[in-house]
């Protein structure tokens, strides 16, 4: 009977254990380990599609901390843009939850051009997209609990953001101290519908001393939203010299796509690729639409789409 008992007790106790360890499994199983308070801020670069023909690229401050930080300022630092680009927030600060990242816009400011060929290995604009070569550092000033402090993190760039701006910008730089590209505000429709002409203007500058004395555009380029009309083929090879009388490019164009989100999703369909050698400098200035013309060049789209 002694042996019954306590066989009886002995499944009991084990039963008991076992129940005891079923029970822990879902605690264990809830338990996910946390960042430490003390893990480094970090820092990358960005550009957002619709910026670019602005110069504003995105500060993005990621929090790998398991409490949320107060981002007060932050300040990029490169050799390609010695004055610094600067985000500065409101007095209250940006908030930085756990886990998360925030994007802080900043407008790039003149870049530091030296000669042609100098400034960084390779003169034309896509040598640079994806090679995140050039060195970047974001001084942050942050706030966490009662505590504020300054960090110097290293920027990750690995779309060579710096990079693609500088070379644009500098471009541009030459190719403005030869003339002024821009695009008229007027659009002309065709009868039919299908085709429209838009007019690029050159407006060479006056000669002078140390000026650059030719521009040469080599071609235009499509876009996302807009083609060359075959019919018409765009201008190449054309030589534009400081002191000689403005340039007006007829360009016969029409839509590049017309799938219902072509107008819609619009970032960079109005932005007209100019490819130029600007004294020795080589690539492509981004020629932006005025917002009468963007509009203009958005309803030219739709409707051509939708009536063929």
């Amino acid at each position: 009977m002694n042996g019954v008992l306590q066989a009886g007790r002995r499944r009991f106790a084990a039963a008991v254990l076992a129940l005891g360890a079923l029970m822990a499994v879902p605690a264990v199983q809830g338990c996910s380990p946390q960042p430490p308070a003390a893990a480094p801020l970090t820092a990358g670069l960005s550009q957002f599609r619709d910026n670019y023909g602005t110069q504003v690229i995105e500060i993005q401050i990621s929090n790998a901390r398991n409490v949320s930080v107060t981002v007060l300022s932050a300040e990029v630092s490169s050799p390609l843009f010695p004055a610094g680009t600067a985000w500065r927030a409101r007095p209250e600060g940006t908030e930085v939850p756990p886990g998360q990242t925030k994007s802080l816009p900043a407008r790039l400011p003149a870049p530091s051009c030296g000669r042609p060929g100098t400034d960084i290995p390779g003169t034309d604009n896509e040598a640079y997209a994806g090679s995140g070569a050039a060195p970047a550092e974001v001084t942050v000033s942050v706030r966490q609990g009662s505590t504020t402090s300054e960090e110097h993190l290293p920027a990750a760039d690995p779309f060579g953001v710096l990079a693609r701006n500088h070379s644009e910008l500098c471009l541009a730089q030459d190719a403005g101290q030869i003339a002024d590209i821009g695009l008229a505000p007027d659009l002309e429709v065709a009868a039919d519908g299908r085709t429209a002409v838009v007019r690029l203007q050159v407006t060479p500058r006056a000669a002078g001393p140390g000026t650059l004395r030719t521009l040469i555009i080599e071609r235009i380029e499509g876009t996302t939203l807009l083609a060359e009309a075959p019919e018409s083929p765009w201008p190449r090879g054309l030589t534009v010299a400081a002191g000689a009388g403005p340039l007006k490019l007829s360009l016969r164009i029409r839509p590049a796509r017309c799938d219902p989100h072509a107008v819609a999703e619009d970032k960079v369909g109005t932005l007209l690729p100019v490819r130029v050698d600007a004294g020795g400098r080589k690539g492509v200035l981004k020629v932006a639409a005025g917002t009468l013309l963007k509009a203009r060049i958005h309803e030219f789209v739709t409707a051509a789409c939708t009536a063929h």
